[in-house]
């Protein structure tokens, strides 16, 4: 889950970005959006001989709320917020690649850093004319249904805190909402759902464990063969052998 928006263009490798109901794929040239408060997980891959690189702006809430202070703006009530694709375009190109330069430098001037978010808001705005649904939307989650929301994004790796904030509830309310629909605590109901995620993927997809650990929620290989032998009495490879 990402606190800002982030603006990407890619200079050379591959991102797969996994959301609960779409998948992405991006690649040397691509330039897009995430909104800020969705979850994803992102596998990044090298390509082509080339290693992973890109150039990522954050677009902070604080910087936002002051470059639309100035502007009269009125946000559709439902606005998307699905990642925005903006790839080979030539303003947006043109601003990024001007970064790169200074990464050559230990710390970016900070003034230097304000004009380029700004050129960079500004070109957003002129060449999609609903990017302001997205932007200037300062709203924070409010409480929703907590069943709902877990069973459809259980798979991202997240701190409990995270899930908390994104459903709109304290620590000790979301324990308890979570006991009454679960009956059981959240990490282990993570781990048990993950786990039956992975089964799934490698069975029905012949996916490579690496692969499936990483897509399910788990922080590493070695963690995500531990639990899966504990649970189902073989490796994550044994499966797959015997698939």
């Amino acid at each position: 889950m990402f606190d800002h928006h982030m603006l990407i263009w890619f200079i050379s490798g591959e991102t797969k970005i996994v959301q609960a109901d779409a998948t992405y794929f991006f690649k040397k040239g691509d330039i897009f959006l995430i909104p800020r408060n969705q979850l994803a997980t992102i596998i990044n891959y090298p390509k082509d001989g080339q290693p992973h690189k890109t150039v990522v702006m954050h677009l902070s809430t604080a910087k936002l709320r002051e470059y639309y202070a100035k502007l009269d703006v009125t946000l559709k009530a439902s606005a998307s917020q699905k990642i925005l694709s903006y790839s080979n375009h030539p303003l947006l190109e043109s601003c990024l690649s001007s970064l790169v330069p200074y990464f050559e430098l230990s710390d970016l001037p900070e003034a230097i850093a304000s004009l380029k978010i700004t050129e960079a808001i500004s070109i957003l705005r002129t060449i999609d004319k609903t990017v302001d649904n997205v932007l200037a939307n300062f709203e924070e989650p409010g409480k929703i249904d907590l069943a709902s929301y877990m069973l459809k994004n259980f798979m991202f790796n997240l701190p409990l805190e995270k899930f908390c904030y994104l459903t709109g509830r304290s620590l000790t309310t979301f324990k308890r909402d979570f006991q009454k629909a679960f009956n059981m605590t959240p990490q282990r109901w993570l781990t048990q759902k993950r786990l039956e995620l992975a089964h799934y993927h490698l069975v029905e997809r012949k996916a490579k464990p690496t692969d499936v650990c990483y897509e399910v929620g788990f922080e590493n290989l070695s963690h995500f063969s531990f639990a899966f032998k504990k649970r189902y009495g073989y490796a994550p490879t044994e499966l797959l052998q015997r698939s």
